[in-house]
């Protein structure tokens, strides 16, 4: 992330929102920078501590939660999806990122509070992909992938070691790769460092919610036992 940077920008950049829905968390009163409440345009600086506060009273019944098959080809700041609670209107967001020629699950929500619990990689959530590369795969990749390959980080010139938590071969061109962090365009940069070429790539599951059989563009909401056990994973 390059600072400085518009504070809409760097809530959507860290999952809390959409710019649009950022900019109302900060009418509202709920964004605080060093302490204050932000104000629509605040240009965020490397130092500043930025916090989104909840009203305590906030109950489940109040969010909504989501599961969404994101097409290929569709960029994440695009979805739109219709909120299966619409008494209230209230506004969703992704939690996270795909790119855009990547495909499968996100969850979206109304739920500030999920943002870090889920995304944080210190809490090591496992997310599951399944990709099919050009190249026939061996033990070989699946030694290299989960060994981990060093590269120079995106943002800035230190070196970052990327790898699986587990690699497993499921087809002759396929793979199934658990993560537990969630670096920008790590499965890709993983497979470019094995001498893989991604022919497509999909995520099929976040921590206990599997993308199942939704079809591209469909949603579904979470409840019952599926998003108690979710909830109670990330601590809520």
């Amino acid at each position: 992330m390059n600072f400085p940077i518009r504070i809409n920008k760097y809530l959507e950049e860290k999952g809390v929102a959409t710019r649009r829905g950022a900019d109302e968390l900060i009418e509202q009163g709920k964004v605080l920078v060093n302490g204050k409440k932000a104000v629509l345009g605040y240009k965020v600086n490397g130092g500043d501590k930025v916090e989104v506060i909840y009203a305590a009273g906030d109950s489940g019944k109040e969010h909504v939660y989501l599961a969404y098959n994101k097409p290929r080809g569709l960029a994440t700041e695009d979805i739109k999806v219709g909120v299966a609670d619409p008494e209230q209107g209230r506004r969703i967001f992704p939690l996270g990122r795909l790119d855009k020629e990547s495909e499968g699950l996100i969850l979206l929500t109304n739920d500030g509070r999920v943002t870090d619990r889920l995304l944080n990689p210190k809490y090591a959530h496992e997310k599951i992909y399944e990709v099919e590369v050009r190249e026939k795969v061996s033990p070989m990749h699946k030694k290299i992938l989960e060994g981990g390959t060093k590269f120079k980080a995106l943002a800035r010139g230190n070196a970052v070691t990327l790898r699986a938590k587990t690699c497993e071969i499921i087809g002759p061109n396929n793979l199934e790769i658990t993560l537990t962090e969630g670096k920008k365009h790590e499965i890709r940069r993983m497979l470019a460092g094995a001498h893989l070429t991604v022919e497509s790539l999909k995520r099929v599951q976040i921590m206990n919610i599997k993308l199942g059989s939704l079809t591209p563009g469909q949603s579904r909401e979470l409840k019952g036992g599926e998003l108690k056990e979710f909830l109670a994973n990330l601590g809520l």
